[in-house]
């Protein structure tokens, strides 16, 4: 490839290239000495496993490897204790190094499957973090003024709504800045969130003398839902781990104009191929299948593929349930339809259940509802079928009031919480399959721990502050 065509090759899905004369003139001097570039792509492991909105960037960091040039993946075992601040309206929980390393170990084997080992760096920055002293943090802190930081939308946002900022917030972009000098990268890669914090990187590089790195941003990529950013806690997340069935079912529920962005973003199809698709007048369906495949093979194999595809129309050509339909128990008796559709993670919030039902996309045990003021009976005797619009299916169960009654939340350390009335026991389990029972705890808590179970960050914090911090004997299971 020209240096032009390598250019266009790298921005192909980008948002900010800072600057593309610096770009081309690395590009350049690497061609001239035959020395490959260091660009570098941190990520902080907060969460056990990445999905496929996180692999816009590693797909950019395998484009640069394509090129020949060496791929730095940067774990934030330092800065992930702190918690990014970038997009967030609160304080996010510290993790412990324990908790951060186990997912750091996940990272490590799903990176892989896209990233070439023989061209990739695993780096973490507490190899020189670990080493600074209170001085040289002092003079690294020298470096930046509070103005510049406090300039970032989401602090300024956070002071309007006179919502506290951690001090320890403060110093993220300028440690995250240092990493860029401490590995001499010359381009680094980041979602648009991202762009301050990179920034910060390439200011502080010049103040140590070292030559400025390219910045380059990506989209977030839109979840299944086509609005909001994909996102775990949001339940909108395709999995790069999840069996290949379930991720050509999520890809087939997409819509059709997102198809086109995943497109550019998820695959190797260049934006000429893509154009070509648009205006080829094949069926979107057609198109989506390939897409499915597409993805589940950078993933999986392409024989998984094939068989994903395979299942899938076989099943709605003779409109087949799933042959493991997961089943969760509620508390027996008569729900709300809409309470319940929430309650066992088929809607996430009561308005997304009425406008499920109103478009009739739930069945129960096969009959559609229509009514958002229907009632479900859940007993112990026998298991309730729901089943939302094709491709999401659940049994519940009824279980007795004194019984732990487990509900799913959306969270990257929680699993799910439950609560016997009797005992006054809240049980908790976290995602590495450890469970913790916490006895007098009073109902009233628990329904408050309940109400933000859709929403990952307050339910950190509030685990974190009332919980874990308020004294409760416990045991573990």
């Amino acid at each position: 490839m020209t240096i032009d065509e390598q250019i266009a090759f790298l921005k192909k899905g980008a948002v900010d290239v800072i600057r593309e004369d610096d770009l081309r003139k690395k590009l350049e001097k690497s061609q001239k000495t035959g020395k490959p570039l260091l660009i570098k792509y941190g990520a902080d492991p907060t969460a056990p496993d990445i999905h496929l909105g996180h692999t816009v960037v590693i797909r950019k960091l395998k484009a640069f490897q394509n090129l020949g040039h060496t791929a730095i993946f940067l774990i934030g075992d330092f800065t992930g204790m702190i918690g990014d601040p970038s997009g967030k309206s609160t304080t996010r929980p510290m993790l412990t190094r324990e908790e951060i390393l186990a997912n750091a170990e996940t990272y490590k084997t799903q990176i892989f499957k896209l990233l070439d080992p023989n061209r990739t760096e695993i780096r973490f920055n507490s190899e020189w973090m670990d080493e600074f002293g209170a001085a040289d943090f002092v003079r690294l802190t020298s470096r930046i003024t509070v103005k510049q930081i406090l300039e970032r939308d989401d602090f300024t946002k956070r002071l309007t709504e006179e919502k506290p900022i951690a001090l320890h917030e403060l110093l993220y972009p300028l440690v995250q800045g240092y990493d860029s000098v401490a590995l001499d990268a010359d381009v680094e890669l980041g979602g648009t969130d991202q762009k301050f914090n990179l920034l910060v990187g390439r200011d502080l590089q010049r103040e140590y003398d070292r030559e400025p790195q390219v910045v380059i941003t990506t989209p977030l990529l839109e979840g299944t839902d086509g609005v909001q950013k994909m996102s775990k806690s949001l339940g909108n997340y395709i999995g790069i781990d999840e069996p290949p069935q379930e991720m050509f079912g999520k890809i087939m529920s997409i819509s059709d104009d997102l198809m086109w962005r995943y497109y550019e973003l998820l695959t190797d199809s260049t934006i000429g191929e893509i154009e070509q698709m648009k205006t080829s007048g094949a069926n979107p369906r057609d198109l989506k299948i390939n897409l499915a495949k597409l993805i589940i093979k950078d993933f999986h194999s392409p024989e998984l593929a094939d068989e994903a595809e395979r299942e899938f129309v076989e099943r709605f050509r003779h409109k087949q349930r799933p042959a493991n339909i997961e089943e969760c128990a509620v508390k027996a008796g008569e729900w709300d339809a809409r309470k319940l559709l929430v309650r066992v993670g088929l809607a996430s919030s009561m308005a997304e259940a009425k406008r499920f039902i109103n478009d009739g996309a739930i069945k129960i045990n096969e009959e559609r509802l229509f009514s958002k003021d229907s009632t479900i009976t859940v007993t112990e005797e026998e298991k309730v079928l729901l089943q939302r619009g094709k491709l999401h299916f659940l049994y519940v169960r009824g279980k007795a009031s004194a019984d732990v009654v487990r509900c799913p939340v959306n969270s990257s350390m929680l699993a799910s919480i439950g609560y016997d009335e009797e005992n006054q026991m809240l049980e908790v389990e976290f995602v590495n399959g450890a469970v913790y029972q916490y006895f007098e705890f009073p109902k009233e808590e628990y329904e408050n721990f309940l109400e933000l179970k859709d929403n990952e960050e307050s339910l950190g914090s509030f685990f974190n502050r009332n919980i874990k911090a308020g004294g409760y004997r416990f045991i573990t299971l």
